[in-house]
């Protein structure tokens, strides 16, 4: 049976009240999911069945509950024994697949084996193949040797031929000496052999093959253990042979020995033998040498056609394996999966029942229910299953459900660090604020277009692409195709407002506002022209490119967007830190958290925005340097030109005054609270203190207090912990609104580099009327544009929004010590294997 009314988790319960609390409204993306922990009372008869169910349904991650417990000791280990088994033998097959050069179909079909028939069919195509493959190295051997046997008949027939026809000429001679009576002159040892036979000695011969690289150490060791009573030839072989031993091509010398003596043959034997010189016997006669190569090359055909026959064989049982691999192997890991799985459960003390528990997002819990009854139908047994929901005060696991557009997203901010459960998901601003970001830095409405269209290729053919193994850098960029085409589509819209075209202007949205007063006024800076029309409607007058004031308003124009982005993105993140603090109740962070560092902030560099955005909107001349400058140095003294609107002093000195104020405020209440709260605890008021103290002050103290509660509060420890946050946001602010300005100079080096490329290369070469020069100079454009402008620079401005989210934005609000709810899943693990 199936409990259907569970007890409330404390974790439920907070998460059933998202839509209250002050938090921001309900997106999927915005909270991890709620989760709860679980406990599953399966029977064993049905234990095999509902495991497979759970992982196909992919929405339970289970504990383990028998971690004290080695391998070996676990209830089922020996069917994990027999999946390895299995998995063993299947990579025997995929690995003589490789070599056969024959591939296995990846259409996936309803398997009708069972797992204790697929074990039984695995060993006997093991048995099959390893037989195949052993009578196939005999054959391959012999027919090695037989080859090596081939060349060692020819090559010595050689010398013997050549031999023998010196020794024939050489009788001749000596014949026609020995015609008259012997002279006086004549050597007397070689009339008595040419009297007398039997004083002529019998010499034996071994001949073979030698590897090449050992031929001068082989012809010295016999040299030196014959002491020179031998005679060796040697000849090199064209091409490399197949050694019959290790079956691979080795450049090898053909060799002929002459000896005497049974003594010097044993020597000669072991030497060959140290070697890896393979011997191979040599006829007398040419009749039988003659017979021997004959009879070589007629058992080289027969084995020729024996070994074909068997690799044909042997690659139809690899086909008959090829076509139904992808499903016995997904079998297997599945089966292996669910045995892992049920290691994890304890054994009721019974033992007719397993004990599971794990943690389960609550949404799920109708789904996971109906597995489990339908296991117990299907595996008809006569007990249900047990599920019920656990109270705990564990951190859950995180959990985001997420498609293929917010999961490349998702991964940009868990690259970081996994968001603490439930608090403020940074990624769903990462899926507007990363692009726009990498866009301020590579603005250019044409490298956007080259951007998007590579993208939209990789977004096209994504169903085809995803069956394919591609290269890491390949598997990278399709696995962010949408974050790619999003920051593709940002770079248009902020080339438009920079009008950049590959670095050139167009009048896109209109004619120019500004007309030379007169014809010589061309390269004159912008005091040398007129305001003759409507202001340009969108983005930057086409007439600033190209004139000598181009680069001071350029500048000024991207330093100013970078600190006004900069200020709001951290402002974002302050804020956020207020509906994470509201939204685990957490009063605290609020009043001495939050609101300090949005005055400090805003005293300080929001300010700074508001003075920039006046005075772009008045044309002011006042100094934002100066101004900032003796905000602090000399906040009385009079403002002069600087001043941009009436009162500016007063505010001036209000606003320095709360930033002063506000550093305090960070630092000293909040550990004097949370040792008054944890003094209330040890003094009998830990009953109403939990009932209405905020969930704050029980998170703040769980540290001290729940693990150990007669630990003493370490209040040094506590204020040590407040005074570094405090330093590094007061000293963050300052050096985070510098760090955005990286904004502006990697804005401007793209700009600068286009403009180069465009100037110095594609203008230069096309002002020369030779064909090849103008082609050349196309082609370093193209190459430089992609290398540099539409690979490099795209990478650099990635990295940099990068750090700007993980830095400059992230720390004002996320903690990310959390960890990702990894659920049993047949899913997750073949995408895993793939």
């Amino acid at each position: 049976m199936v409990d259907n009314s569970p007890p409330v988790s404390p974790f439920r319960s907070a998460a059933m009240a998202r839509g209250g609390g002050g938090c921001c409204p309900p997106m999927d993306l915005m909270r991890s999911e709620a989760m709860q922990l679980v406990q599953v009372i399966i029977p064993t008869e049905s234990a095999h069945l509902t495991v497979s169910y759970l992982g196909e349904l992919g929405l339970l991650q289970l504990k383990d509950l028998n971690a004290e417990k080695s391998p070996f000791q676990r209830t089922y280990a020996s069917q994990i024994k027999r999946c390895g088994e299995m998995a063993r033998k299947l990579r025997f097959f995929k690995e003589h697949m490789s070599k056969a050069g024959i591939s296995t179909s990846t259409q996936l079909t309803e398997i009708s084996l069972d797992f204790d028939d697929l074990e039984i069919k695995l060993g006997e195509l093991e048995a099959e193949l390893a037989e195949v493959n052993v009578n196939n190295e005999k054959l391959q051997r012999t027919n090695n040797e037989l080859l090596e046997y081939s060349t060692v008949l020819q090559k010595a027939g050689e010398f013997f031929y050549s031999t023998q026809r010196s020794a024939a000429a050489q009788q001749r001679e000596m014949e026609a000496d020995q015609s008259g009576e012997s002279s006086l002159e004549s050597p007397l040892l070689e009339q008595d052999m040419l009297t007398d036979a039997s004083k002529q000695v019998k010499l034996g011969s071994l001949s073979g093959l030698v590897p090449k690289d050992k031929a001068m150490a082989f012809e010295r060791i016999l040299f030196r253990a014959t002491r020179g009573n031998i005679f060796l030839r040697q000849e090199s072989v064209d091409e490399p042979v197949t050694d019959p031993s290790s079956a691979e091509k080795v450049a090898k010398n053909a060799f002929v020995i002459f000896y005497s003596g049974e003594r010097a043959k044993a020597k000669i034997l072991k030497i060959c033998d140290a070697f890896n010189a393979n011997r191979y016997p040599f006829p007398d006669n040419v009749a039988k040498q003659l017979h021997a190569v004959k009879e070589v090359s007629a058992k080289i055909s027969e084995l020729k056609a024996t070994i074909d026959m068997g690799l044909a064989h042997r690659d139809n049982i690899l086909k008959s394996i090829a076509s139904g691999f992808e499903n016995w192997n997904r079998l297997v890991n599945k089966e292996k999966s669910i045995y892992h799985t049920l290691n994890m459960l304890s054994v009721d003390v019974t033992k007719k029942c397993l004990v599971g528990e794990g943690w389960s997002p609550v949404f799920a819990t109708t789904q996971i229910q109906d597995a489990l009854q339908r296991a117990t139908l299907d595996s008809k047994s006569q007990v249900g299953s047990i599920f019920q929901v656990l109270n705990t005060t564990e951190s859950p696991p995180t959990y985001f459900r997420t498609n293929k557009f917010t999961s490349a997203f998702q991964e940009i901010v868990d690259a970081y660090g996994v968001a603490k459960y439930q608090e403020a998901n940074p990624g769903v601003f990462t899926v507007v604020t990363f692009p726009f970001l990498f866009a301020v830095m590579f603005g250019d409405w044409g490298h956007g277009i080259c951007l998007l269209v590579a993208t939209l290729y990789l977004i096209i053919q994504e169903k085809k692409l995803a069956s394919q193994k591609l290269g890491d850098i390949m598997e990278m960029m399709f696995g962010g195709r949408y974050v790619i085409m999003m920051m593709a589509l940002f770079s248009i819209y902020t080339g438009f407002i920079y009008n950049e075209f590959f670095s050139v202007p167009f009048e896109i949205f209109g004619k120019s506002a500004y007309a030379c007063r007169d014809p010589s006024c061309g390269d004159a800076a912008t005091e040398g022209l007129l305001k003759v029309r409507q202001t340009y409607p969108f983005g930057v007058d086409p007439v600033w490119h190209g004139s000598r004031s181009e680069l001071p308003f350029l500048n000024s124009l991207k330093m100013k967007m970078s600190i006004l982005l900069g200020v709001a993105q951290m402002n974002l993140g302050i804020v956020i830190s207020y509906f994470n603090a509201k939204f685990f109740k957490n009063s605290v962070n609020v009043w001495y958290q939050f609101v300090p560092q949005l005055i400090f902030l805003n005293s300080l560099f929001g300010y700074l925005s508001v003075l920039i955005i006046i005075k772009w909107c008045t044309g002011a001349k006042a100094d934002l340097y100066h101004t900032m400058i003796y905000m602090f140095l000399s906040p009385t003294d009079e403002l002069g030109e600087n001043q941009l609107f009436p009162g500016q002093k007063t505010v001036q000195l209000v606003l320095l005054l709360l930033a002063l104020v506000s550093v305090p405020w960070m630092l000293i209440p909040k550990p004097f609270f949370l040792k008054r709260e944890h003094e209330r605890r040890h003094q009998g008021q830990q009953y109403a203190m939990l009932q209405s103290a905020d969930d704050s002050v029980v998170s703040e103290l769980g540290d001290h207090d729940v693990s150990n509660h007669h630990e003493e509060f370490e209040f040094s420890e506590v204020f040590v912990h407040q005074l570094i946050h405090t330093i590094e946001f007061v000293l963050g602010a300052v050096s985070n609104t510098a760090s955005y300005l990286r904004l502006w100079a990697l804005s401007l080096a793209h700009s600068e580099l286009s403009s180069v490329f465009y100037d110095k290369v594609l203008l230069l070469t096309w002002g020369y009327n030779n064909i090849v020069i103008r082609i050349i100079g196309i082609a370093i454009f193209v190459a430089a544009t992609i290398g540099v402008l539409l690979v490099m620079e795209t990478l650099s401005a990635f990295l940099h929004a990068l750090r700007l989210h993980w830095v400059e934005f992230q720390n004002k609000f996320y903690e990310g010590d959390g960890y990702k709810f990894a659920p049993f899943s047949f899913a997750l693990i073949s995408e895993e294997e793939g």
